[in-house]
């Protein structure tokens, strides 16, 4: 009996030991030496206190998800609709956050009136001056970093994806972006941002590519953003060379949009493929591990001055944007339906920690 009780109570201080060092006052990024943020957006972060009140525990970078894509920022033509994105920075500066950027020029947020208007490439490239100069102008030195051009390469072939800007002014569209970008902000840090990169090898190799011609063009592009978007299934060697490979370029890299899910989908709206209907202590356990390998690969592969951060695309489960837009039901992020940390948080963690060290 006396053993037991030694036993018990050794469990006991031990198991005490742990809350206490992951207890409530240090958040996320309290175990970081390089930023840790979250996807959110204005009604969350305004109309939401115990989401608001998370968000300030645990991160220090915001990336809004849709508020300053072009479709919100420019609704009609010549109409700039600011209100939103301004209550943000203003939220960042008195709170110590960084804001990054999201994003200047996406194919899927160009509004329905410019691609209606069908404009020619002379009108279409003062439009992208006028846009990008004026955006990024009234921010400079609110926003740290943008991702200047989001997806424009296809998965599985490294071709370029068919687009209104790709269309009008073929590659070069990307350089165009960039250089009006620094004259807007020039100290502002500059991305190129995608999806599946990190695993799909024919389109990271295309991104390196892309990324080695705008370096030899002057083009001032300055980081790399894995979106991260993946699976408990994905090989970890692969996202290990990839990361390793980007790294190489000297650029600051960003995993900029993390979420871990169970199921599979087809990276089209609705295309979900549920092979897990329930969760269970096992599955979370291992996503756990997941993000503790995570958090070490970034660590590992990636030099520290290289390290513009890790960002989560939401970080609570019931608003996640996995589940509405593949309509999959799925467990992707750090704490649960009920705002419970996960074991994906703590794994989370211990992975951090080896930036520390």
């Amino acid at each position: 009996m006396k053993l037991l009780t030694v036993i018990l109570a050794s469990f006991l201080m031990l198991s005490c030991s742990n809350q206490a060092e992951n207890s409530s006052d240090k958040g996320l990024k309290d175990y970081a030496d390089f930023p840790i943020g979250t996807a959110t957006s204005p009604r969350q972060l305004f109309n939401n206190e115990q989401l608001r009140s998370m968000i300030k525990a645990d991160f220090n970078s915001i990336t809004l998800d849709n508020d300053m894509k072009m479709h919100r920022i420019m609704p009609a033509e010549n109409e700039f609709n600011w209100e939103e994105v301004d209550r943000v920075v203003e939220f960042c500066q008195e709170n110590n956050f960084r804001l990054h950027g999201h994003a200047f020029i996406w194919h899927s947020s160009t509004p329905r009136w410019l691609q209606e208007k069908n404009p020619d490439s002379t009108w279409l490239a003062q439009f992208m001056e006028d846009y990008i100069l004026t955006y990024g102008s009234r921010y400079r030195g609110k926003v740290a970093g943008w991702d200047v051009v989001n997806e424009a390469i296809m998965d599985h072939t490294g071709e370029f994806r068919s687009s209104i800007w790709y269309d009008a002014f073929g590659e070069e569209f990307i350089a165009r972006a960039f250089r009006l970008a620094h004259k807007a902000d020039p100290d502002a840090i500059l991305f190129y941002n995608d999806y599946n990169i990190e695993r799909d090898t024919v389109k990271f190799n295309a991104t390196l590519r892309l990324v080695e011609r705008l370096l030899e063009q002057g083009v001032p592009i300055s980081g790399i953003g894995f979106q991260m978007h993946i699976r408990m299934d994905i090989d970890e060697e692969t996202i290990e060379y990839t990361l390793r490979r980007a790294a190489e370029t000297g650029l600051q890299i960003h995993l900029s949009e993390i979420d871990v899910i169970f199921n599979k989908h087809d990276d089209n709206p609705g295309g979900g493929i549920q092979i897990y209907d329930e969760v269970t202590e096992e599955m979370l356990e291992a996503q756990g591990k997941k993000h503790q390998w995570l958090a070490e690969a970034y660590i590992r592969n990636v030099p520290a001055e290289q390290r513009y951060g890790m960002t989560f695309w939401g970080f609570v489960d019931s608003h996640s944007w996995i589940r509405p837009f593949f309509r999959l039901n799925d467990w992707p992020c750090l704490y649960d339906a009920d705002y419970n940390p996960k074991p994906a948080y703590f794994g989370f963690i211990e992975g951090l920690k080896s930036s520390q060290n």
